[in-house]
């Protein structure tokens, strides 16, 4: 059964290279980080859900939200082949109901924070703008493109960013959630500018600091296009003691 139906428009995804032991407390129960030619990735994600429909209703007021989240990629091996996915460290949506909704059916990590947006049509670029407001100071993705859009490559960087299909979140160190997200391939307008303005400390904790001062590795605008997400399903690990035991 689906959960949610949307629309994912205009994800601007700033890609950072960090050091995997930052984020091996997040890993949920039976993944693993993923990597993409060694690197270990965080990504600073804004968009914008459009024509939101949960469990097949639209919502007054929750129809159309800016969002922006910061999420790392993991792989789990079910069935002979690969689940890839991603983790949130932090989602951020202005609606008080979306962040209820989603950390108490689904144990994500909403914050609910003053949020905007701004598209601007040049001649023959666009200028895309997210920004959400915390402790009184507005922080900023600012990044302008071309108007035209290419295809994602395969085996690219930005397939890799673009192309994990599963949500998973931890819910303790033997229990996880995994949720399945369709959408086609999507394409990508090129980057020409690109800017944040964040504090990283305040809005993710301290050991997401060393993002304040580093520059990222790879900047893309994927176009985006409807999505769908599908009912959580709960999975169940031993940890190692107990799995000996049984042995």
């Amino acid at each position: 059964m689906n959960f949610l139906k949307a629309e994912w428009k205009n994800l601007a995804l700033f890609n950072y290279e960090v050091n995997r032991e930052v984020l091996e407390k997040y890993v949920p129960a039976g993944t693993e980080i993923d990597l993409w030619n060694n690197k270990c990735y965080v990504s600073l994600v804004g968009f914008m859900f459009k024509n939101t429909k949960v469990l097949g209703l639209k919502v007054p007021f929750h129809i159309n939200f800016e969002e922006v989240n910061l999420r790392f990629y993991v792989k789990r091996f079910e069935n002979g082949e690969w689940k890839r996915g991603v983790v949130f460290i932090k989602e951020i949506v202005p609606k008080k109901a979306i962040t209820f909704i989603a950390n108490t059916l689904y144990q994500e990590h909403y914050e609910t924070q003053e949020m905007r947006h701004e598209v601007v049509e040049n001649v023959g670029t666009k200028t895309f703008i997210y920004q959400w407001k915390n402790y009184k100071n507005w922080n900023t993705i600012h990044l302008e493109t071309r108007k035209d859009c290419k295809e994602i490559e395969v085996d690219s960087e930005a397939e890799f960013i673009t192309e994990h299909y599963f949500g998973y979140t931890k819910i303790n160190e033997k229990t996880t959630f995994e949720y399945e997200v369709t959408h086609p391939r999507w394409e990508q307008l090129e980057v020409l500018k690109h800017h944040v303005d964040i504090d990283f400390e305040n809005t993710y904790g301290i050991e997401f600091r060393l993002l304040q001062t580093q520059k990222p590795t790879s900047v893309f605008l994927a176009k985006g296009s409807k999505i769908t997400v599908k009912n959580k399903r709960k999975l169940e690990f031993l940890n190692v003691l107990e799995h000996e035991m049984l042995i």
